[in-house]
């Protein structure tokens, strides 16, 4: 499996996901800027693999610092921080993995430790980070491959597989999982308009695991449904409220519905790292807007009359209701959201506390 990014020397490097299926091609990023540039720009996309996008461009970032003293030091960091936090408003991992680069300085500050220490430690954090989230894909799909029916026909909306990620996936995660567990799996991937990532992305990734895969464009989703083609749903997320409310690419709340409608478990994919507590429910999750070209034009091919209005935000809400379980790295969990949430998380903190 291709790697989604990683790090060579003091150079981040990404596949270029605009340019998938037709092109695998790979950007560098000598500068904090340019991976910030490559965050914004959807070089790279999908929470997770934002998150360790941000904190390596922090490391790479620092490294080329020319700061002696950690007063200028952390001015600079703090700078880079704030260009990372501009670049994409709803992925929360994004904002955690910022806090994480700062509290890793902060506690090398404390120890008395040296700029160039520092810079060591950053780089340790951001290595972290992305092995860490492998893992956390690794032990999602182990759980979730357990609630996959053994003859499964899953539909999935976006893609939150290893290109979303820093390897594996979270929804796309649970797939393998499933398939690696003996499950006979298809899978049916909606394209997701107006970018495509289901239809450029999932299947991509899915056809060259040799998992059988459909593409159906996302107004197809129901008539699906309605003729018994599928028994499982499982999607990724942006941002999950306090109380289980998931933003996730725009299109998912239609699908949830639907799959209430018919009957069909419908499930999230997602690391702690995307669970925010801090937002009560969905009505506090910032919602990106896009540019009106994404919707207008596909590729250089103008799609809509020019000075057409356009409405384009990249995610929407599903309310915790329509969502029969989410599915972590420290298992699965399920209503009432509000309590079962705040349980892994006081576990995660009892566990890291412990001697």
């Amino acid at each position: 499996m291709l790697p989604t990014i990683d790090r060579e020397g003091d150079v981040v490097v990404m596949i270029d996901q605009r340019k998938l299926p037709a092109q695998e091609v790979y950007v560098r990023c000598k500068t904090a800027p340019e991976v910030a540039r490559a965050i914004k720009s959807m070089v790279i996309r999908g929470a997770p693999a934002i998150g360790v996008a941000a904190a390596w461009g922090i490391a790479i970032g620092m490294r080329r610092s020319t700061a002696t003293g950690t007063q200028k030091f952390a001015a600079e960091l703090q700078k880079i921080c704030d260009l990372m936090a501009s670049t994409r408003p709803t992925a929360v991992n994004l904002f955690w993995a910022i806090e994480r680069m700062k509290h890793a300085f902060g506690a090398a500050v404390k120890a008395g430790q040296s700029v160039d220490q520092i810079k060591d430690v950053l780089d340790r954090e951001a290595q972290m980070i992305h092995d860490e989230d492998v893992a956390s894909c690794r032990a999602m799909g182990a759980f979730g491959a357990g609630v996959v029916p053994a003859d499964a026909r899953i539909l999935t909306h976006c893609n939150a597989g290893a290109l979303a990620t820093a390897g594996y996936g979270t929804a796309l995660g649970v797939i393998r999982g499933a398939v690696e567990a003996g499950k006979a799996v298809a899978v049916f991937a909606d394209e997701t308009r107006p970018f495509l990532q289901g239809a450029r992305l999932t299947a991509w990734e899915l056809m060259r695991d040799g998992i059988d895969t459909t593409i159906i464009t996302d107004n197809m989703s129901a008539s699906l449904m309605r003729h018994g083609r599928v028994n499982f749903v499982v999607v990724g997320a942006d941002r999950i409220a306090a109380n289980g409310d998931t933003a996730n690419k725009i299109g998912t709340y239609g699908v949830a519905v639907l799959a209430r409608e018919h009957n069909i478990p419908f499930y999230v994919a997602a690391p702690l790292s995307t669970i925010d507590l801090n937002t009560a429910d969905g009505a506090g999750i910032p919602i990106e807007e896009r540019s009106a070209r994404e919707v207008t034009h596909v590729g250089g091919s103008q799609m809509s009359p020019a000075g057409a209005l356009i409405w384009n935000p990249a995610f929407d809400v599903t309310p915790h209701r329509f969502i029969t379980g989410i599915i972590t790295e420290r298992g699965i969990f399920r209503p009432p959201y509000n309590e079962s949430l705040k349980r892994a998380f006081d576990e995660r903190e009892r566990v890291a506390a412990s001697p």
